[in-house]
């Protein structure tokens, strides 16, 4: 990942085109006169051989015949040409181009995708950037860049639009310069063969004048870098995303259950919502979503006010609500005191509040006061019906006024109607208040607002402390291994299942049979009504050839059951291998619910969990939902409140509901698994059994093959990594554990600040505090380790209290482009000068030097002289702060460090 050099392509201070043209309507020409005219505040420059001028500007031969080195160039030239270029513009200085033409890694043949590989090879040397190739450009209203040959220029704004299609692209400016709603960039990746979302996404968090960002996605190319990068954005601002490509063909071909459900846009749907991403469905509700995201309004729940002059209306739009997931709002004693006392006694008399038809703009604004005033309401929704006996602009404009007095209050609007509506549509898009053509546009809108705060907050729930998940690696390894060293693909349901006994993953007791004698003594042994299921290799669903018998009692049924199933198979699947038979218990779970479990490597994102409803008609019923490891306890129970089968397993009737801390625990389990052991492809529990008092697996297949190399980016989300734990022993003796810190760690973080004085939490934030918030504290908690490390300090001593209490806590803060990362560090105020301070350094530029960084940096207050004495120990050097004589910077070069031997 990497922002190095996109501020030359997205705030540059001088531009160059190639490949401009004077021929009308050409791309070549739309390009010139947009760069030359769009009002940049800085030189364009344009190489063109063929002709001394365009747009009335004059032109030079070549790159080398520029009077400055441009930051930016835009290239329009045909693709064979595009790489010298790039190299040419990069040996003059230049840091960034966008490359308009096509032919390269949009087509299949080898021609283009050697193509794109020059153009890389050709910008690696100078890290020069590219937008491209196959891309409509970038405009940036700001600077009056328009480097791109679409059709319109829109207005300045704080909305930044990120695409891959050019259609996408021009055809939401052209709704955007309609409704009035402004950019601060519009920017089309094309076949992002260097630059792509997670760069782009980077820069607009960081960019202070980018509030809110849309994202149209084909596909992202690194996984990882996407999710940390939409992980941050999301963080700092509202991140709204329309994915296309539903279907996946390919995974009907699937071994599994698991992988044949596990389609690409399921995948996708998962990154989103680990990100905190807000994902809607086509170019109307993303229309929709960027109404609501240009006002900038903060939504803090789902009760809605409903305001209209028209009842019929008012019922559209709460049918539309309720099916949303939204609330009516129960309004307050003294707002409908209020109302009474304001509007005709005709009126609703309650939510939604219909003021009659024949309403003005005096009576719009007397119901609207009392509704923003309202403290049950989280949002008002304004509604307009065309009549013939009042004023529809009247209207607008007294909901203007009003809202004007409480700009902070959510107030939607949605005039219906063509040609006045019209002229309230501009005019509330004016005054940045969100309007829509429907009412249930306007409750879609709403609802957006809502589900991202709630998402927001889901992201920042704490999870639960479990107990440590202490698996057997080796045994589940072996078993793998063993598999895999016989050119094997699958293991066995015996091998399968030990391997979930590895991870402490209740299975019915199971033994296996080479024979039809064998398989009823197997039965004998057990003792009790028992399942006989074929073993084959080359069989994965057993059901669906006649390979599973249930319920058989005793040797005397098994035995004629096995044969019967030799026979049946043999005629079914003649080409299928037959090593035996698997006789297990028959599971007794009262009232049990049939649930899958599963897993699966994608080749973009790596290992998917999956939950649902399980059973042999698993595809048929398709409910499941998707997720990424590493889980915690709120993102499992979200996995599973996600599905349809949910309501039932909370209990209904006399049926009670399961057991959801061993339900979480499985799935806990089942993640670690996957990060554990990389050589499991596919695995599928199905069914898991759950009741009111245990979870019980009675069936596993489980596909493998060889681990990736060292070094490979398996895992989209990055887990904590264990090999960072560690015993310390400070000055006094004293000893604690060292290690990474979890999400879970929220509440123990927030108690060593408070235990701390009010001096030593100035001295860290740099702001006297009493405390933090659990906002504050889980984001300090919830990390991405491929960007952040936190490493906490934590006394075995307070282990009697049910957690480790923390003591103390460095972290680094990691630049997108992994080669600087600020440090904090944080020591409780009572283990101060035991040398704790010391050796959480120690350990975190350790860990710096291991991740590859080059420098350290940080900001100390001047009078934190035991802080600057520390970093002086560690070879820090100091300068002084440009804009604030209180701090002290401080920066530890550490490839010179790795040099002294330090």
């Amino acid at each position: 990942m990497s922002i190095r050099n996109l501020g030359a392509l997205l705030s540059p201070k001088s531009v160059v085109v190639i490949g401009g043209s004077r021929r009308k309507g050409s791309v070549g020409q739309v390009l010139a006169r947009n760069l030359m005219h769009g009002g940049f505040k800085g030189p364009v420059l344009a190489v063109h051989p063929p002709a001394s001028y365009l747009e009335s500007s004059l032109t030079y031969p070549s790159i080398t015949d520029l009077p400055l080195t441009p930051d930016l160039a835009v290239i329009a030239t045909p693709p064979d040409t595009v790489a010298e270029l790039i190299a040419q513009l990069g040996e003059r200085g230049t840091r960034a181009a966008v490359v308009i033409t096509a032919g390269f890694g949009e087509s299949s043949d080898a021609r283009g995708k050697e193509r794109t590989q020059t153009l890389l090879d050709a910008a690696k040397p100078w890290l020069l950037r590219v937008l491209g190739p196959n891309c409509v450009g970038l405009i940036v209203p700001r600077l009056g860049l328009n480097a791109s040959f679409a059709h319109l220029q829109p207005p300045d704004g704080d909305i930044a639009f990120v695409t891959q299609s050019g259609a996408v692209a021009t055809t939401v400016l052209d709704w955007a310069v309609h409704h009035g709603i402004g950019f601060s960039h519009v920017i089309s990746l094309g076949d992002m063969a260097d630059v792509d979302f997670g760069d782009v996404l980077d820069y607009l968090a960081r960019d202070g004048r980018t509030r809110s960002i849309l994202l149209y996605i084909e596909h992202v190319t690194d996984a990882r870098k996407f999710v940390s990068a939409g992980r941050a954005a999301a963080r700092s601002k509202p991140v709204v995303v329309i994915k296309t490509g539903r279907t996946n063909e390919a995974a009907r071909a699937a071994a599994s259950h698991t992988g044949a459900l596990a389609g690409e846009d399921a995948i996708y749907d998962a990154a989103f919502r680990r990100t905190g991403m807000l994902r809607v469905e086509g170019l109307t509700e993303l229309f929709d979503a960027t109404q609501s995201l240009s006002s900038n309004l903060s939504i803090k729940g789902n009760r809605l006010a409903i305001l209209t002059n028209g009842g019929g209306v008012g019922v559209l739009a709460t049918d539309s609500l309720i099916a949303a997931g939204g609330r009516l709002a129960k309004l307050a004693p003294e707002t409908l005191a209020a109302l009474n006392e304001a509007l005709p006694e005709t009126w609703s008399h309650g939510n939604p509040v219909d003021i009659i038809g024949d309403a003005d703009g005096a009576r719009y604004a007397a119901a609207l006061e009392p509704l923003l005033a309202d403290p049950n309401r989280d949002a008002v929704l304004v509604l307009n019906c065309p009549t013939a006996v009042a004023d529809p602009i009247d209207s607008a404009n007294a909901v203007v006024e009003v809202t004007s007095k409480r700009p902070r209050t959510p107030v939607l609007t949605s005039w219906l109607g063509e040609d006045a509506a019209a002229e309230a549509r501009t005019l509330f898009n004016r005054n940045r208040i969100p309007t829509y053509d429907t009412p249930e546009q306007a409750i879609r809108g709403f609802m957006h607002l809502v589900t991202y705060r709630s998402n927001q907050r889901q992201l920042l729930e704490t999870p639960a402390v479990v107990d440590t998940i202490t698996p057997d690696r080796n045994a589940a390894r072996t078993v793998i291994t063993a598999a895999i060293d016989e050119g094997r693909t699958s293991l066995t349901e015996p091998e399968a299942k030990a391997v979930l006994q590895a991870y402490d993953i209740p299975v019915v007791r199971t033994l296996t049979a080479s024979s039809v004698e064998e398989a009823a003594n197997a039965a004998a042994d057990l003792g009790m009504q028992v399942a006989l299921k074929i073993l084959s290799p080359d069989i994965s669903h057993k059901s669906d050839v006649g390979g599973v018998r249930l319920n058989l009692s005793g040797p005397d049924a098994v035995s004629p059951a096995a044969a019967a199933m030799l026979e049946t198979i043999s005629k079914v699947r003649p080409d299928a291998e037959m090593t035996g038979f698997t006789v297990q218990e028959m599971a007794d779970l009262a009232g049990a619910h049939e649930l899958i479990l599963g897993l699966k490597e994608d080749r973009l994102f790596g290992p998917v969990l999956m939950f649902g409803q399980g059973g042999t008609a698993v595809e048929v019923v398709s409910d499941t939902a998707m997720a990424l490891p590493p889980l915690t306890t709120v993102l499992a129970r979200d996995l599973i409140e996600r599905t349809r089968v949910y309501k039932l397993l909370s209990g209904y009737r006399d049926r009670p509901a399961v057991d959801f801390e061993a339900l979480t625990n499985t799935l806990l389990k089942l993640s670690q698994l996957t990060i554990d052991l990389p050589e499991i492809s596919e695995l599928d529990i199905n069914p898991l059994l759950a009741n009111h008092e245990a979870v019980l697996a009675l069936d596993a297949r489980i596909s493998v093959q060889p681990a990736p190399p060292p070094g490979t980016k398996r895992l989209a989300v990055r887990p904590a990594p264990r090999n960072l734990n560690r015993d310390i022993q400070l000055n006094d003796g004293r000893k604690m554990l060292l290690r990474p810190i979890l999400p879970e760690d929220e509440p123990q973080l927030r108690d060593m600040i408070n235990r701390s004085t009010a001096t030593d939490i100035r001295l860290r934030f740099f702001t006297p505090m009493q405390s933090i918030s659990h906002e504050m504290a889980a984001r300090l908690s919830q990390i991405d380790y491929d960007r952040e490390m936190a490493l906490v300090a934590t006394d075995p001593a307070s282990a009697d209290s049910g957690a480790r209490a923390i003591r103390g806590v460095v972290r680094l803060a990691a630049d997108p482009d992994g080669e600087q990362a600020e440090y904090g560090i944080m020591v409780e105020s009572d283990l101060k000068g035991r040398g704790l301070g010391h050796r959480l350094m120690t350990a975190i530029v350790d860990y710096a030097k291991q991740r590859g960084l080059k420098r350290i940096v940080g900001e100390v207050l001047r009078e934190n002289a035991s802080m600057l004495k520390m970093a002086e120990e560690f070879g820090f050097a100091r300068r002084r702060h440009p804009d604030d004589d209180n701090i002290v910077l401080v920066t530890l070069d550490l490839n010179r460090a790795a040099a002294l031997g330090e």
